[in-house]
């Protein structure tokens, strides 16, 4: 009987990494379409600046060269939005992959290297500024409890000095 026990446990687990693995492998294929997508947009954007400038080129109205710079400034600033957002998937995929991207030479690489393999940057450490993050979300619960002990301790003074002079009074009355 512990020996099924056993068995079924490994099986358990091995179900759970299996089913872990799957999902980042499928949310990662996702995100790729995605960016694949965007980068077809972009492509579509870099044809209709072409196509806007080579009409411009070729008109000899001067008003619609001049108006092309308004047209093409627009267009410029889709592509950035679409850069944007495909520079946000790429880094949401080596989150998925627990890999971070080189800030001087862009390589891949693990998450818990300190230095770049490739150039010999010193990388930025995403586990100490997770460190410090929970650090202030532990001294913030630390300031609401302190502050809620001092609300406690102010009620209990008000109280005992409301009390104090209550009985003050009663003397003076007597």
């Amino acid at each position: 009987m512990e020996f099924l026990d056993k068995l079924g446990k490994k099986a358990s687990e091995a179900y759970k990494i299996t089913a872990d693995k799957t999902g980042k492998l499928a949310k990662e294929t996702k995100l790729k379409f995605k960016i694949g997508d965007l980068r077809t947009k972009i492509s579509d954007l870099y044809e209709e600046i072409g196509k806007k400038v080579y009409e411009a080129h070729i008109r000899e109205d001067e008003e619609a060269k001049e108006n092309i710079g308004e047209e093409l400034k627009s267009l410029c600033i889709k592509i950035d939005v679409l850069s944007d957002e495909i520079e946000d998937l790429l880094k949401q995929c080596l989150e998925l992959k627990n890999r971070k991207q080189c800030k001087n030479c862009y390589t891949e690489i693990d998450i818990e290297y300190k230095y770049c393999p490739k150039c010999g940057a010193k990388q930025d450490n995403n586990e100490e500024s997770r460190e410090v993050k929970e650090d202030s979300e532990n001294k913030k619960d630390e300031q609401e409890e302190n502050n809620n002990d001092n609300s406690k301790n102010l009620e209990k003074t008000i109280t005992v000095e409301s009390n104090v002079e209550n009985n003050d009074e009663d003397e003076e009355e007597e």
